[in-house]
């Protein structure tokens, strides 16, 4: 029984892992709504891969050109790895949610795949944000620390949507071949949320106990949770429930608060 449940949640795991990165999974893995629906919880965990590469990229790279360079390949590396699935979701929800559209006509530009000023707007000045962050903290540390800094800044924004899916609806029909449908067919539970803020804070904590700076991690975990809790508000407002884009955009605004804590107060210790 133990080992069924334990296969069970590698499976979802590696569902999560097959959903949001490009990253080939084995064949066992499979593939279903259901099964989709339950690998919700897996997303912060999705982050550890990501804040992993991206910060053993930014590593390397220092040692062999500037910083802002590192700090674009290191992006680069990110954006590759994830197909730059939730930067889209926050450029449609630009395009949609910049202006003063009624919900309906919101819905049908988010499922527009032309590209208007909001959105590049919109991209440049997040990635531009989000750069000059990493290079004020590349300038600060080196080695584990800036790895750990990205591990927990994405598996901690990678909470946000969760909080957003148990609060509201998923507002586009069935059957609209919506990427993000599986994922909604049901919200996460309560242990569901758990589980995944447990792998959302351990690289923060990870970071406490090496002596990374307090105010830092408070000030990041309460940015993602002012994150969670305003765009549920925002998205119940302006939409009546939310969509993929939204949550591609929650997770990136999230990231971006957890950056701005972290070069704001500073990394601390001596990792």
């Amino acid at each position: 029984m133990m080992r069924q449940r334990l296969l069970h949640e590698i499976r979802l795991g590696l569902t999560a892992v097959q959903f949001f990165t490009r990253l080939p999974v084995p064949a066992w893995v499979g593939w279903s709504p259901q099964q989709a629906a339950d690998s919700v919880r897996w997303l912060p965990a999705v982050g550890w891969i990501v804040g992993a590469v991206f910060g053993a990229v930014l590593w390397a790279a220092q040692g062999l050109w500037p910083v802002p360079l590192a700090v674009g390949l290191a992006m680069w590396a990110a954006l590759w790895l994830t197909g730059a699935f939730h930067e889209d979701g926050f450029a449609d929800c630009c395009d949609a949610l910049g202006g003063h559209l009624p919900p309906e006509h919101a819905l049908a530009v988010m499922k527009d795949s032309r590209v208007g000023a909001y959105a590049v707007i919109g991209l440049i000045v997040l990635l531009g944000l989000k750069a000059a962050a990493w290079v004020e903290l590349a300038q600060r540390g080196s080695g584990p620390t800036l790895i750990g800094v990205a591990v927990a800044s994405h598996a901690l924004s990678r909470w946000a949507p969760l909080w957003v899916m148990a609060r509201l609806d998923y507002v586009r029909p069935e059957g609209s071949g919506s990427k993000s449908q599986p994922l909604a067919s049901q919200r996460p539970s309560a242990g569901a949320l758990v589980s995944a803020a447990v792998w959302a804070l351990l690289p923060s904590l990870w970071l406490l106990s090496q002596g990374g700076a307090g105010a830092s991690v408070i000030g990041a975990v309460l940015g993602v949770g002012l994150v969670s809790v305003g765009s549920v508000r925002w998205l119940r407002r302006r939409l009546g429930g939310y969509v993929g884009d939204t949550l591609g955009a929650v997770q990136q605004v999230a990231e971006l608060v957890c950056l701005l804590a972290w070069s704001h107060h500073g990394l601390g210790g001596h990792v």
